[in-house]
């Protein structure tokens, strides 16, 4: 895929003042924020290091409330040709970097102005110490806020994870695949908010378990992951700038804060897969059947050891912002730009579209569903310019997009695994009733 640099750039805008945004906040404590942010080097959507003023951060607050993830949009700058005016500054920019490495671009470039009266932008002095390998060292790293240990509130914030469960037979594959477990937990009751097995570890798979996720629960404030390839994804990023979402990547090695995760994923292992491998797991669409069932009838239903509450009692007692349907579905696409051609027509993926012809010539925004690539939608000037118009279709799924899971049914209060469970105890004795577990304490 090819992200529109314009989006690329409005996404990091998006997640550099995400946590200003909250309206929570405060003036005071917003402009603590934004003082935090402005006073950090960030690494830049080109993996430059960058420093940002006050008034960029509350420009694209404002920008943001006004029109969405939209305003966050910008052409993208270019000082091309202005190191060949002044090599020797460059020079002398190079030497005051090695002379202290804590000093920033913008403060090379402000020292360069008052020592020679020539202005040097803090783009162009970033750019030129980046090609010689003079980067500034993430002095501040260590000190990146990670929250409290537990939200105070549900929906506050969630924590995404994947567990890597048993083989299961996977008829589109020769022989079995290894399921991955999509699970989703709201960091203040303990509730399993929505989880699903499927046969990759991909990101396609962990939006939609986030998409049902909201469908069910609501809005988060916030969405706390690992830097694994499920959550790293540029689209991942794009539904929930989108929403309103502030996404937060743990650091390698200092994973604060999923310490929740892991005494939930051995629950899961101790008291689910067990039983579950002990009776045999026939297809992906069974063990999501009796994943479901056991979630819904005991997992989010005991009392939990830390909280001492149920975690599906904890969490009814909160306020839950509900999504606007039309802001989810398009959270939910994938986009890329494309350029249409003399002829009204536009090539992706292999497949031929038409278009309409006053765009032709133009670059425009194709979001779709990578599912179904016979609806795509057209964009222009963050416009909607109806749908494309499908010419010659070679492939209907995006080589990325694995098949969608069977959607779940609301739960019918059937124990499934609890009734198999009882007719395996029947042939054979001396394992541990099902019944004995439902009233056991999570020793969570």
């Amino acid at each position: 895929m090819t992200p529109d640099p314009a989006e690329e750039l409005a996404l990091w805008r998006y997640h550099l003042i995400a946590e200003a945004l909250s309206p929570k906040l405060g003036a005071r404590e917003r402009g603590l924020i934004v003082r935090r942010i402005a006073g950090q080097e960030h690494a830049g959507p080109d993996g430059q290091p960058r420093w940002l003023s006050r008034n960029s951060i509350d420009r694209w607050i404002v920008r943001y409330r006004q029109q969405g993830l939209a305003g966050l949009r910008d052409r993208p700058r270019s000082d091309a040709g202005s190191t060949k005016r002044f090599p020797e500054l460059i020079e002398e920019a190079v030497r005051l970097r090695l002379e202290q490495p804590a000093r920033s671009a913008a403060h090379i470039a402000e020292m360069l102005s008052l020592r020679h009266g020539v202005r040097l932008s803090e783009r162009t002095v970033r750019e030129q110490l980046q090609k010689r390998g003079l980067t500034r060292a993430e002095l501040l790293r260590d000190q990146r806020s990670w929250g409290r240990f537990e939200a105070s509130e549900p929906n506050e914030r969630w924590i995404a994870d994947v567990l890597v469960g048993p083989f299961v037979p996977w008829p589109k594959a020769p022989g079995s695949q290894r399921a991955k477990l999509f699970l989703i937990v709201d960091d203040h009751s303990r509730l399993l908010v929505h989880g699903r097995w499927c046969p990759w570890e991909k990101m396609r798979s962990g939006q939609e378990v986030l998409r049902q996720a909201i469908e069910r629960r609501g809005l988060p404030e916030q969405l706390y992951v690992d830097n694994g390839a499920a959550f790293a994804g540029h689209e991942l990023g794009r539904s929930c700038a989108v929403l309103g979402i502030r996404l937060i990547h743990s650091r390698p090695y200092a994973p604060q804060g999923r310490g929740k995760l892991e005494r939930l994923n051995r629950v899961i292992r101790e008291r689910f897969l067990l039983e579950a491998e002990q009776v045999g797991i026939a297809s992906f669409e069974e063990l999501n059947d009796r994943f479901w069932a056991w979630t819904e009838r005991y997992l989010n239903l005991r009392r939990h050891s830390q909280t001492g509450e149920a975690p599906m009692e904890r969490f009814q007692r909160g306020q839950h912002r509900e999504a606007d349907p039309e802001r989810l579905r398009q959270a939910f696409f994938w986009s890329e730009p494309r350029r249409v051609s003399r002829t009204g027509t536009v090539q992706f993926q292999g497949n031929q579209y038409q278009t309409d012809p006053a765009l032709r010539g133009r670059q425009v925004e194709l979001r779709y569903r990578p599912e179904d690539l016979t609806r795509i939608e057209v964009w222009f000037e963050n416009r909607l310019f109806g749908s494309l118009t499908p010419l010659v279709i070679e492939r209907h799924v995006h080589p990325a997009a694995p098949p969608l899971p069977r959607p779940l049914a609301e739960p019918t209060g059937v124990d499934y695994l609890g009734q198999v469970l009882a007719e395996h105890e029947a042939l054979e004795t001396g394992s541990i009733a099902f019944r004995q577990l439902l009233i056991q304490e999570d020793p969570s």
